[in-house]
């Protein structure tokens, strides 16, 4: 023999324990043969025992490749120049990609046949051709972690009284079809990747951070640990009429938690990036990565049309009586402003869809008929006669003490501070927390 290795041709002089990196390249790449008994440069020198190097390349491949390779390899003796030569002939296999079990499935694992050598796969491309294999949905694929626990979703289950057992994690498609797990399982595992974060602003940009956090662990540790954090910034705001009091939370509870659940029902956890939750004085917003279901479109979902990105992930939801049922969570997101000026936004591009509630303590509350402009005018007049007058009896006002004067959130009191300021009355002294505002 004088040819060399290409892209579909591997020779070794003798057997090596090493030989299930380059079956894996070819499994996962266009097929080839390895021959054991050629030389790296294509002279022939056989082997002595050929019954035993098959044996035992047929047993090492069993044994440190997943899933199972053999159907897709033919091992048997041929003649080379009157020597023995072991040929190896590998198919392209229908379970891709092929690892090896020792590595697992991450590029020291998963190799793909390249020119003349067998070069390691990167995280993009193995998960790229897990959904280019399977034609199935992310959740569905084979997860590219394996050792993973389940602690929280075991103690959800429990508390449930659902019995989560082996049984159980393949009909809830945790396990796939070939025993592994699937990347359904890794979202509800104590090891998922997808984190959530949130940032709190001063005022309504990005100028002044207040906190932020970032949540891990289970899909299920996050949903509640979100919602935790979320609900203790969601201040109340008291009204009085007469003798009776009106508490009112800057957000419905309703309408937070279904934002929420929407963000981790619907996301497409194939991206890496995290979710996204913005909290500003007049706003929140939740970030979700993926967009809408191919073939959905922000009117179909307005007429309660439904169609999960992740059905599976879903349907667990569901049992666990997390969601209620499907098509309804608009609805309930909107409810929570039924009376209010304002309702919220809901927006989707390439990639992402993000809903925005307004804080509803920051919107005049419409009783019957809505007020009209010019007893919004007047309203408005009255709160900046309040602060003139606080100001000529005190000497100077701060945003806070605007704030409890009025009964407003910070933005509002800002913006007439500001609008005083600007038509001449007030003017500002001090800058940031300790600014204050007098007669000019």
């Amino acid at each position: 023999m004088t040819a060399y290795e290409n892209h579909d041709t591997e020779y070794k002089e003798q057997y090596v324990s090493g030989i299930g990196k380059e079956v894996v390249a070819f499994a996962n790449s266009d097929g080839g043969t390895l021959y054991i008994g050629v030389r790296d440069d294509g002279s022939v020198c056989g082997v002595e025992n050929p019954d035993d190097t098959m044996l035992r390349a047929s047993s090492s491949l069993r044994d440190t490749i997943a899933p199972d390779i053999m159907p897709f390899v033919n091992i048997k003796t041929v003649k080379m120049e009157e020597r023995d030569v072991v040929e190896i002939k590998v198919s392209t296999g229908t379970n891709r990609p092929y690892y090896l079990k020792e590595k697992g499935l991450r590029p020291s694992g998963v190799y793909v046949r390249k020119g003349s050598s067998s070069q390691p796969m990167s995280d993009e491309g193995i998960r790229d051709l897990i959904i280019q294999s399977s034609g199935r949905s992310f959740e569905s694929c084979r997860s590219l972690k394996q050792d993973l626990t389940f602690d929280v979703l075991k103690a959800e289950m429990n508390k449930a009284n659902v019995e989560i057992g082996e049984a159980q994690m393949r009909t809830l498609k945790l396990v796939g079809e070939d025993g592994l797990y699937t990347n359904l399982a890794l979202i509800l595992s104590d090891q998922c990747e997808t984190t959530t974060k949130i940032a709190i602003f001063q005022g309504i940009d990005k100028e002044l951070f207040r906190d932020r956090r970032e949540f891990g662990g289970s899909i299920l540790k996050q949903m509640v640990d979100v919602y935790q954090f979320l609900d203790l910034n969601n201040k109340t705001k008291a009204t009085f009429s007469g003798l009776g009091r009106t508490d009112t939370r800057d957000y419905a509870e309703e309408s937070i938690k279904e934002a929420w659940l929407n963000c981790i029902v619907h996301r497409d956890y194939s991206y890496s990036g995290s979710t996204i939750i913005n909290i500003y004085d007049d706003r929140i917003e939740f970030v979700s990565l993926g967009g809408l279901v191919s073939g959905l479109t922000l009117p179909s979902i307005f007429l309660g049309v439904s169609q999960s990105r992740n059905p599976n992930l879903a349907a667990l939801f569901y049992r666990l009586h997390y969601i209620e049922s499907y098509g309804t969570g608009i609805g309930k997101i909107k409810r929570g402003y039924k009376g209010f000026s304002s309702e919220p936004v809901f927006e989707t591009a390439p990639g992402v869809f993000r809903v925005t509630l307004p804080n509803r303590n920051e919107l005049p509350l419409v009783e019957g008929i809505e007020r009209t402009s010019e007893s919004k005018k007047e309203s408005l007049k009255d709160e900046k006669e309040l602060i003139i007058d606080f100001v000529s009896e005190n000497g100077s006002i701060t945003r806070k003490q605007t704030e409890e004067l009025i009964g407003a959130g910070t933005t509002k009191a800002f913006r007439l501070l500001r609008e005083l300021c600007e038509s001449g009355k007030l003017t500002s002294v001090g800058k940031g927390k300790i600014s204050k505002y007098v007669l000019k």
